[in-house]
């Protein structure tokens, strides 16, 4: 379930890890400490639906949060059929940014949190 890919800690699973903000702060938390590493990679599928819902206010909590115990997080999904404009703008930010990354293959996330 849990593999270290180039001082990343990929989780190879698609259950939900991330069902709410402690959830996220748990596991956050627990890579860091336990494993000394601060990069996550995660499945699109292994976080809660609510994260994607701008308008609930958790995707800004938790990567608010992960910025603060420097956590860098990527996560791997089809983001190509997004609907929705604020969360399509989102994706382009963190894309562009230094702390989050929606990427479409592991391999992208990799090369991206080892920047």
């Amino acid at each position: 379930m849990k593999e270290i890919i180039d001082n990343t800690v990929f989780f190879n699973t698609k259950e939900i890890l991330i069902s709410d903000i402690n959830s996220a702060l748990d596991l956050a938390i627990n890579t860091k400490i336990s494993e000394n590493i601060s990069n996550i990679i995660l499945y699109k599928e292994s976080i809660f639906d609510d994260f994607f819902d701008l308008k609930t206010k958790f995707a800004g909590e938790i990567l608010q949060k992960y910025v603060n115990y420097g956590i860098r997080l990527a996560i791997v999904g089809d983001f190509t059929n997004v609907k929705s404009k604020a969360l399509k703008d989102f994706i382009y930010e963190c894309n562009n940014g230094k702390y989050f990354y929606f990427v479409s293959s592991l391999d992208e996330a990799v090369k991206k949190l080892n920047m």
